[in-house]
């Protein structure tokens, strides 16, 4: 075929009409790239969808092994506190000191607390602890008496190794057939030593895993399937038939999470290797469930691009000639107001009709754009003021109830005159936290407010312990946060210094990096701050808000350059604020006060 003919060919089946070409254009130009596009698009989200849904599989299964993990690391953390309560120690060395009826009441209320305090939310826990000598303390009933050298017997296991702790994924469970009906029990076996490593006692703690599987089974809301199954192909437990031996094996020759492809029962088995037990945490996905929403996707895509495809060609007819061109004129001018940010407005003069509606809501769509985003700021800032006071008052209603104790103390022990100067040092800090109009002070005023607090812990605590200030004087009018120093002395003294019985000693040392930063510093002598976070979650109640509070607090100030540094070791703690240092000396007729440098 010639070149004339070809010409001749495309000229019969090209558009003669302006509004015909406009359509053939649109309809080339617009709709088979759109859907080219939808379909690139479409293969893109399929691909991620079944990666999200393999993603989000691997979580639940992974939810599940951190779920024991965290049972056994629990059970192991019994174990130490076993190890270093002073009772049971007692108990075990010497059981002759208080009488089995005691020492049985005494261990009783012992595993209550602990499956009270470590397993809230399993029940499904059980301790037994022996001694050396003849004794059994258990937190359940057993199926028979206990027999002393039966098991001591099984004990030994432990005591008779070179490590300090055994697990048994396979432990028999002696405990009465009401309470627990599992064959077998995952078992913590655990040498309690003394200071000077001699063993006195063993510990067993029992997880019944079969009712702790169950129990998270019953809370997953999908049509999963899960196992646990043994390095020897041993089913532990599992909520259908299984997979076949083939499947099995592929598993089994691997010591790493994987997944694999069971075409037979068309499912993706996704499993994870628990190392310290030699088992397998495993879940099998119907692959039904991963396509499911694929192909409910595809339907929506193809039925919403026809609407939208026959929906386009129709307005491409009717409004070929009439829209195109003031639309463009329109699209132009909204792309200077966005480059102008919404400064300016379109041009209501030039649009007649519908047009004129569009520019009139864009306008004042515009307007009302603007507005919010003022009022956005507005709204942030009073956000930021209010977080702010409510953060700084929660020290208030903290402090006063420790301080209104110290003061009954004072008044039952010694019924002295001191509690006037008590009242006098508390006057001057209730004084400054109720003072809301005002976030930083001068350095001096602080250091005032801290040695009126230290005052009263210091008569509260019988002078045990000393503080000792460094500071230069040059810095007495930096400005700080107000009562930023008093959480911080107040957990030197709570946690490190209550705790001995004499040479308390903490130091408040303030320093500038080169005048560009201020540096706080509480450092005490006490047992280490991990050890006092323990204390404080064994023995108190009500949750701390002292650091927590000071960090929110620089962050509201000085947002990323407000810091909290915490260093610890078994000589002590130094709990650490650094912020910008801004230096605010005071004016006295017309000059400035002459600072100069005292440490102190």
């Amino acid at each position: 075929m010639g070149a004339e003919s070809l010409k001749k060919v495309l000229k019969f089946f090209w558009p003669q009409k302006l509004k015909n070409r406009l359509f053939l254009a649109f309809v080339l130009l617009i709709l088979l790239p759109f859907f080219v596009i939808n379909m690139y698009a479409y293969s893109k989200i399929e691909d991620m969808i079944q990666v999200e849904v393999s993603k989000q599989s691997a979580v639940q299964l992974d939810n599940l092994k951190q779920s024991l993990q965290d049972q056994m690391s629990i059970a192991f953390r019994t174990a130490l506190f076993l190890e270093h309560d002073s009772t049971v120690r007692s108990i075990l060395k010497d059981p002759d000191k208080r009488g089995q009826a005691v020492n049985t009441r005494l261990m009783e209320e012992k595993f209550r607390d602990l499956g009270t305090s470590f397993f809230l939310y399993s029940p499904s826990t059980y301790f037994m602890v022996i001694d050396l000598k003849n004794s059994v303390y258990s937190s359940y009933l057993p199926k028979e008496t206990f027999n002393y050298q039966r098991v001591r017997g099984q004990f030994d296991k432990v005591l008779t190794s070179d490590t300090t702790y055994l697990w048994v994924p396979f432990d028999n469970n002696d405990i009465f057939r009401d309470t627990s009906t599992s064959t077998y029990l995952l078992s913590l076996y655990y040498v309690l030593k003394d200071n000077s490593l001699n063993p006195y006692g063993v510990a067993r703690v029992s997880l019944d895993y079969r009712y702790w599987f169950e129990s998270m089974i019953r809370s997953s809301t999908n049509d999963q399937q899960y196992y646990i199954v043994s390095g020897t192909g041993l089913t532990i437990a599992q909520t259908d038939d299984g997979f076949s031996p083939e499947i099995m094996d592929k598993i089994l020759s691997k010591s790493e999470s994987d997944y694999i492809i069971d075409y037979a029962s068309e499912s993706l088995i996704k499993f994870s290797y628990i190392d310290a037990l030699d088992w397998y945490v495993i879940a099998k996905i119907p692959l039904d469930i991963l396509f499911s929403k694929l192909q409910a996707l595809r339907s929506n895509i193809f039925v919403i691009f026809s609407f939208f495809m026959i929906t386009f060609i129709i307005i491409a007819l009717l409004i070929a000639y009439t829209i195109t061109r003031p639309l463009s004129h329109m699209q132009r001018k909204m792309s200077d107001a966005v480059r102008n940010n919404l400064q300016l407005q379109l041009p209501e003069h030039k649009y007649k009709g519908e047009l004129l509606d569009l520019a009139k809501t864009y306008n004042t769509m515009l307007i009302d754009m603007k507005e919010l985003i003022q009022r956005l700021k507005t709204e942030q800032r009073q956000k930021d003021a209010v977080q702010f006071h409510m953060l700084l008052a929660q020290v208030n209603p903290h402090f006063l109830l420790n301080t209104l104790n110290t003061m009954k103390w004072i008044a039952l022990r010694h019924e002295q005159a001191s509690i006037a100067e008590i009242c006098m040092s508390l006057g001057k800090l209730l004084e400054t936290s109720l003072n809301s109009d005002v976030d930083l002070i001068y350095l001096k005023d602080e250091l005032e407010l801290i040695r009126a607090y230290v005052y009263i812990q210091l008569t509260r605590y019988n002078h045990n312990f000393i503080v000792h200030y460094e500071h230069e004087e040059r810095n007495d009018y930096v400005l700080v946060p107000k009562l930023s120093l008093q959480p911080l002395v107040e957990n030197a003294i709570q946690h490190a210094i209550s705790n001995r019985l004499k040479d308390g000693f903490i130091v408040i040392r303030i320093k500038d990096i080169q005048q560009k930063n201020l540096v706080l510093e509480v450092q005490d002598n006490g047992g280490g701050f991990e050890k006092a976070i323990l204390q404080k979650q064994t023995k108190r109640k009500r949750p701390g808000i002292g650091l927590e509070n000071i960090r929110q607090r620089l962050k509201l100030l000085f947002k990323d350059q407000g810091k909290v540094e915490i260093v610890s070791n078994e000589e002590g703690s130094i709990v650490r604020l650094v912020f910008p240092y801004m230096l605010s000396i005071p004016y006295r007729n017309g000059e400035e006060l002459d600072v100069e440098s005292n440490h102190c």
